[in-house]
């Protein structure tokens, strides 16, 4: 598992800022080395509903296509809301993961060329 000072070494790490300081960060890495896929994107209740995590994968996106890929990566729990956040951004069903005595981990892919 990598640290987090060597995913920022790395420029894994995207944090949106505003007055209060830190509002959230995305995390991400290269799923078999080569497909970026979003690690961690959280934002602080108290800032949610204003765009930041919008914003936050947007810029990642772009990062990613600037980078050559032609398509990213991300997953989340079928019992979360957050699938829906991903849809609305036109990332569409790739697969699931499934675990014994786990939600569905539903993979997310967007093309981004």
């Amino acid at each position: 598992m990598e640290t987090l000072g060597a995913v920022i070494e790395a420029g894994r790490l995207l944090v949106a800022e505003g007055d209060e300081g830190i509002l959230g960060w995305l995390r991400w890495g290269l799923l078999w080395d080569e497909v970026p896929f979003i690690n961690m994107l959280f934002v602080l209740e108290s800032a949610r509903g204003h765009g930041h995590g919008g914003t936050l994968v947007e810029e990642w996106e772009a990062r990613a296509r600037n980078d050559g890929h032609d398509a990213v990566l991300t997953s989340t729990r079928s019992d979360e809301p957050a699938q829906h956040f991903y849809r609305r951004r036109g990332y569409t069903d790739a697969g699931v993961l499934l675990l014994p005595d786990e939600p569905a981990e539903l993979i997310l892919r967007k093309e981004v060329r």
